[in-house]
């Protein structure tokens, strides 16, 4: 129960949810394929004509058994795949071109990486906005984790700068087994609040639904394995709002500068009034003698010094002692 297992059930649960999921199989194996009832035999076209930009996107897209959901096959042609990409320009951006036209078309875009970090893997995440990381509850899940942290870091750097963690799912998890719990607080204490709540337990239905071709809701949906994916999709709903109220405050955020910019000005504007009111309190005489003041300012800057008082008709009348 790790990625592909993840990827079919997550994608089928979303799909139930009456969300728009496309799942594209980019795993030379195909086991996401048959997991989703697609006789590989059958294929005509698939992920491998899609790298080497033989077809589109729309034109390999196939129906599978569960009617809301899209999958887009993989066979294992995709093998030699990364010998021909290597020729290529810009070989890391191809399926991030591919998907361009049609990404706006669904909800929910899913790819099936395949267990290496090679080019593959490498077009996947140049494209993709966010990854799930399935970590099994075993100690050489960790090792593995550590190449992949390294990895998306490098693909942060160079490729994808916007490509973020989506979250962290704990599977094949035994509650009988201590080694379990310790890799899930390792996990949890490097990865913090990225780390799903729902937990993915070890599931006989989990393991037999590839065999029949159906993801584990269609299989039983009344097996902890399919009610622990549904509780998944709906974390990954949740997780969805909540990232793009985020983005709707970073967008304000930068014109919030501007708003304190403004916020500012009143605030000034605000003690100027007060001063002028303060001035209004000020006696006559007093009053009169500041102006006189500023007055013999100004003409001792002209060059001039002069003295100055006002007649009761309010008249200013000076007196030159060059």
């Amino acid at each position: 129960m790790g990625k592909t297992t993840t990827t079919v059930n997550i994608a089928a649960s979303l799909a139930a949810a009456e969300k728009k999921v496309l799942l594209i199989d980019s795993d030379p194996q195909g086991n996401s394929t048959s997991g989703m009832g697609i006789d590989r035999s059958e294929i005509t076209s698939s992920t491998y004509d899609l790298f080497t930009g033989r077809r589109t996107l729309e034109e390999i897209k196939k129906i599978n058994t569960f009617s809301l959901a899209r999958g887009h096959s993989s066979k294992i042609d995709l093998v030699g795949v990364e010998v021909e990409l290597i020729q290529m320009l810009a070989r890391e951006r191809v399926l991030k071109k591919a998907l361009a036209p049609i990404r706006n078309n669904y909800d929910y875009i899913f790819i099936d990486c395949p267990p290496s970090l090679g080019l593959l893997t490498v077009n996947a995440l140049t494209a993709a906005d966010g990854v799930i990381i399935p970590v099994q509850c075993e100690y050489y899940a960790l090792e593995g984790l550590t190449a992949l942290m390294n990895t998306i870091k490098l693909i942060k750097q160079d490729l994808n700068p916007d490509l973020a963690i989506e979250g962290v799912l704990l599977t094949m998890y035994d509650s009988r087994n201590n080694l379990a719990e310790q890799v899930a607080q390792e996990v949890r204490k490097y990865f913090g609040d990225k780390v799903y709540t729902t937990i993915i337990h070890r599931n006989v239905a989990l393991s037999e639904a590839p065999s029949h071709g159906k993801p584990v809701l269609l299989y039983d949906i009344r097996s902890r394995g399919a009610q622990s994916y549904l509780e998944l999709a709906k974390e990954v709903i949740n997780h969805a709002k909540n990232r793009r109220s985020v983005r709707g405050l970073a967008r304000s955020s930068r014109t919030y500068p501007c708003s304190t910019i403004r916020r500012r000005k009143r605030s000034v504007s605000t003690r100027s009034s007060w001063t002028r009111s303060s001035r209004t309190s000020i006696s006559p005489e007093r009053s009169s003698m500041m102006k006189n003041e500023r007055a013999r300012g100004l003409d001792k800057r002209a060059g001039r010094d002069t003295a100055s008082h006002r007649t009761p008709g309010g008249q200013r009348l000076s007196v030159d002692r060059r």
